[in-house]
Order: structure tokens, then sequence, then C-alpha cells
């Protein structure tokens, strides 16, 4: 009988023979969560691709079902859902999409969560109070990711809460960009970047460097019994007949950066601008940054805005061109910190 022909798919994992081994072509998806699936959709097309198509479905119980409808099988995946309300609803369906992806034997599985939930629970404040944004890690970890991607997270220690790589990502280049368009050369010899609070010194501070432009700072007092409440008590810096750039990580509520716009009104300012990456707007924010104080609203779309929470004076930055440029360099094995003027 002849000897049948032996034959060799390059693009799987094969023994040849001894000590030979042909690999397989390295093979990026995007899958999407429910939560902001048009910022997925602009990643997957600044990049290249296509979104893998994704079943999400909701039980009468609330029970969540997600699976993957192709062979995701030794893929680099990256999963993208954002934590805008209700986020416990989208965190429980990242965590089965991990599942999903890791019992479908995904090669390596990177959460990119351009807002990351819990994060400001990052420590503990009072006695007997929970850490979340470390549990929210280890729930990650678990579930079955490899890699955290994240925009401005609100502590740069949630980085060491979670056991693997977590790609810390900037969006101040997004706004800057921005800022530097738009702003005139009069509004440019008058500005005046702002800290709303002595926490966000050291971004506001990177912010004055890169604008050429000095710094104030308002001191704020918190009660801690109280939530989202916050007094108003100096203003550290001269901001008379200046420009203010307020910039902060995120609105929530709006009464922070409400608060600040008024106290620099109020001492003098003649514009006040405000800059936040994440714009949670947990009612009544629309309303509350419509105040008369405040000039313009900068934000990224991290996080998704019902039409309802916009208004005439809110500005949406896209963020994809930013995580679509990351991804592309964790997948190709490159540098993230180069694309923020680090070291390659």
């Amino acid at each position: 009988m002849g000897r049948k022909s032996k034959t060799v798919d390059l693009d799987r994992e094969h023994d040849i023979a001894p000590g030979v081994v042909a690999k397989t072509k390295k093979r990026l998806v995007i899958a999407s969560g429910s939560s902001h699936p048009e910022l997925s959709r602009q990643v997957a097309e600044a990049i290249g691709t296509e979104l893998v198509p994704t079943e999400h479905r909701t039980f009468a119980s609330g029970e969540i079902l997600t699976r993957f409808e192709v062979s995701i099988r030794g893929c680099d995946a990256f999963l993208i859902q954002s934590f805008g309300p209700p986020v416990n609803e989208w965190l429980m369906e990242l965590l089965i999409m991990l599942d999903a992806a890791k019992r479908a034997s995904a090669k390596r599985i990177t959460v990119v969560a351009p807002y990351y939930p819990y994060s400001r629970q990052d420590k503990k404040g009072r006695g007997r109070e929970p850490i979340s944004a470390r549990l929210v890690a280890d729930l990650l970890k678990t579930a079955g990711a490899d890699r955290v991607m994240s925009v401005d997270l609100h502590a740069a220690q949630i980085q060491g809460f979670f056991d693997g790589p977590v790609d810390h990502l900037f969006a101040k280049p997004v706004l800057l960009d921005y800022f530097e368009r738009t702003l005139s050369p009069e509004d440019r010899e008058k500005l005046t970047v702002v800290s709303p609070d002595t926490g966000r010194v050291r971004v506001a501070d990177q912010w004055s460097d890169s604008l050429g432009a000095p710094l104030a700072i308002i001191h704020k007092r918190r009660d801690p019994n109280v939530a989202n409440q916050v007094t108003v008590n100096e203003i550290v810096g001269q901001v008379a007949g200046r420009v203010c750039l307020l910039v902060d990580d995120m609105i929530d509520t709006g009464g922070t950066i409400v608060k600040a716009a008024e106290a620099l009104k109020a001492n003098g300012a003649e514009r006040v601008i405000v800059a936040a990456t994440h714009a949670i707007f947990s009612d009544p924010a629309a309303q509350r940054l419509q105040s008369p104080a405040i000039d313009e609203v900068v934000v990224t779309d991290t996080v998704p805005l019902p039409e309802e929470k916009c208004f005439p004076t809110l500005t949406i930055l896209p963020i994809a061109p930013l995580l679509a440029r990351a991804i592309r360099e964790v997948f190709e094995d490159g540098s993230v910190t180069s694309m923020f003027d680090g070291a390659a």
C-alpha cells in the first residue's frame, strides 16, 4: 500500500519534526459589552476590524447570558465595557463575558474599561469600610482577565490592585489638543489652570506645565458622613480677571465643580471652563452644569451620555482613537508608555 502524505496546517501549532514548531499567527478580536456599544464600534473601526458578533441576553429573573457567536480560540481578545449607570449590571455582564472568553479558549484576555468602576473606593476612609476598587480587580482576575486597560484612574494605586499588567491611559492629550485649537491668543495670555481640590493638584500642575499657565488651587472640605456635598473654603492663587480652566478626572453629580466655578467667579474670574475625562453626570449634574458660573464643559465619551443629559455648553471629545492606538500597541507588543511621551 502507498504511504499517505502528511499535511501541515501552518495556522495551527504542530510538531512538524522533533524540536520544530509552526506557531499560530496572532489574531486580534474586539468584543463589546452592552454599556457603550457605539464606543466599541468606533474603536474597532479605528483599528480596521469589526466587533465579534456577541449575544447578550437578560432573562426575566435578571440573570445575564453572554455568548460569542464565532470561535475566538487562540485569539488576543479585548473586551470593552464602560461603567456608567447601572454600574453593577455592567460589571456582572463583563464578568460573564470574561468567563465565556476563557472557556472559549481565548489565548489572552484584556479588559478595556475606559472608566474603572468603584474607583473612588480605593482606600479606607473610616473603620469597617471596604476597598471596593481592589475587590473589582480581584473579580476581574478570577473571571479570567489577563490584563486591564483604563483611562485616568481616580487613584494611581489602583494599578497595584490587579495581579497582572495594567495599562493606565491618559485623556490629557485629547483634551489638551482641543484647547490648543480653540483658545484664542488672548485667552491663552489670561489662562490659569485650577485644581478643584488638593487631591488633584499633581494633575493640574501637569496641565499648568503643558499650557504654560499659572496654577490655582481650591481648598474644600467634605463631610465624610454626607455623600456628594462639598464646602468651598478658599482659593490659593490669582484668578481675578483670568480665564480659569478647572481640570478634574470625573464629574458625578457636579456639586464640586459648580461650587468651585461659583467661587472663582465670586473672586473675579472672567471665564470658567471645565475639563474632565469621565462624564458620569448622575442627576442633577446636567442641570447644575448649566450654571451661569460655568462658560463651557469639555469631557470625553468614556461613559455614554444620553441626549437628555447634554446641553448647549457641553463639548464631548472622542476617546476611541486613544483606545484604538493603545490596543494596537498591546497587541503588537509595543509600548503604551511611549504614547504619553514616556520611554519606549
